[in-house]
């Protein structure tokens, strides 16, 4: 028995001594491109001196990135309907009027006042308030622009010097890699929590647009609701991606977080800066997954499929057919649909893209040229009319949408505040064809309408997710 029990203690003892040997070879492997130890003990403020390298990397990612990281705050109109009204005062059809709130994060991108967050945070906003991480001041911002493909908005406040956040390369980001996403979850304004990349490339088919580009950052650093629009940073604290979805059937965090890509990020805010609006190639077909059968013709499970070629576009003229498999863009690997979708975003109207296929089992190159939507090389300028009046804005159709709808003409509601389209229930996208009968041609014609709209008003259309629309209301 005693020699049972000395053989049991001297085996733990070996297995002990074995154990730490091996993490301590796993520890230097895993920390070899990690930040020096000592250059983040002079980083930090107040180093303590007992704390551990890993952990320095989470302090010093949450110094660097949470002054960049602000709280919004916005307003909205809203119509309340009251089903009882009729048997008081009359029925109104469209209700009253409510205002409510809605919070999320923001991050600085520019110290001269720019601030990224997520579309959703600040759509249909009438205000919208920025409060900076110290608490001192809030701002009004303004809203410069949207990207509703990655759910992505530009906002600007009155102000100089702020702490612009530094933007990483989002592809270099290593699945198990360590990140840290920082917002203002519940209300918590100045929130850390620490994860690793679980994911990337990731469609969760939560972007409500005709053209939806989803490519996640996947993470298990809890996000929840209100972290929305806010930063998910590496372990030097620079800006790998914006948080904006989580999967959940709860409505709070159950285990994964998403995130869209710094890169994506970066060409957005460029494009709204520089001309006010996204300015995406257009290639002119459609792309899915691999399927079984073309995954036997080609021999591949990477890449992304082609299953439709609209006829005189820009893939149609590069000679790009369908089941065609799109394997890799100006040299960079395609791995899927999202991967696709994430590097064509990269590029404008214009770019000449080398796209290599395999069809039919054997490779090819060939030149892709991008358009605009109205199938032009050159950046497109929207046509916008804003009406506070029917509070939304209004724009013509382009060329492509037009296509894609198989309609002669159409003109598309944005940026719906309330007014009389928000009592209307018409939503963002809402495409007017026809009003009482006539052919909606361009903006200002269909804003005039509506300004002075009397008596019966009858709306033909499509919705945002290409279904038919008939609207009837009497003045």
């Amino acid at each position: 028995m005693i020699k049972k029990l000395v053989l049991n203690s001297l085996l733990s003892l070996l297995f002990g001594v074995l154990g730490a040997v091996l993490f301590q070879q796993f520890s230097s492997k895993a920390y070899e491109n990690a930040i020096p130890l000592e250059d983040l003990r002079a980083t930090l403020v107040n180093y303590n001196g007992n704390a551990t390298e890993q952990s320095l990397n989470f302090v010093l990612a949450s110094k660097v990135s949470t002054p960049s990281v602000v709280f919004i705050k916005t307003t909205a109109m809203v119509r309340q309907r009251n089903p009882f009204g009729f048997f008081f005062d009359g029925w109104d059809p469209f209700g009253s009027i409510g205002q409510v709130s809605n919070t999320g994060s923001g991050v600085i991108v520019r110290k001269d006042g720019y601030i990224v967050t997520n579309l959703h945070v600040i759509k249909d906003a009438e205000t919208i308030e920025v409060v900076l991480n110290n608490k001192k001041k809030t701002y009004k911002a303004t809203l410069i622009g949207t990207d509703p493909s990655t759910d992505l908005a530009l906002l600007k406040i009155d102000a100089e010097s702020l702490p612009a956040i530094a933007i990483a390369d989002s592809d270099v980001l290593e699945i198990g890699e360590w990140v840290v996403a920082v917002g203002n979850p519940f209300n918590l304004t100045s929130t850390v929590t620490a994860g690793i990349v679980s994911a990337k490339g990731r469609n969760i088919n939560v972007v409500n647009n005709q053209f939806p580009i989803e490519s996640f950052i996947q993470t298990d650093a809890a996000i929840n609701p209100g972290n929305s629009g806010g930063a998910l940073v590496n372990l030097n604290g620079e800006l790998v991606g914006i948080n904006t979805a989580i999967f959940s059937k709860t409505g709070s965090y159950t285990g994964y977080g998403f995130a869209i890509p710094a890169n994506i990020v970066s060409k957005s805010v460029k494009d709204l800066i520089d001309f006010g609006e996204i300015q995406r190639g257009y290639h002119g077909m459609e792309i899915d997954e691999i399927t079984e059968s073309s995954e036997r013709i080609n021999k591949t499970t990477n890449g992304a499929l082609v299953v439709k070629v609209y006829p005189d576009g820009p893939a149609s003229k590069a000679g790009l057919l369908k089941d065609d498999i799109i394997v890799k863009i100006q040299n960079k690997t395609i791995s899927g649909k999202s991967s696709f979708d994430e590097n064509m975003s990269y590029y404008r109207p214009g770019d000449k893209l080398k796209i290599n296929v395999i069809r039919n089992g054997s490779e090819k190159e060939l030149t892709l040229t991008l358009t605009n939507l109205d199938g032009e090389t050159s950046v497109r300028k929207r046509h916008v009319v804003s009406s506070s009046k029917l509070g939304a804005s209004f724009e013509a159709l382009s060329k492509v949408e037009l296509q894609k709808y198989r309609i002669q003409n159409g003109v598309k509601v944005t940026q719906v505040k309330g007014g009389l389209i928000g009592s209307m229930n018409i939503e963002d996208g809402f495409i007017f064809v026809k009003y009482n009968g006539q052919p909606c041609v361009n903006p200002e014609d269909l804003v005039k309408h509506l300004e002075n709209a009397g008596g019966r008003m009858q709306i033909e259309g499509v919705g945002s997710d290409g279904g038919s629309r008939i609207y009837n209301f009497y003045y």
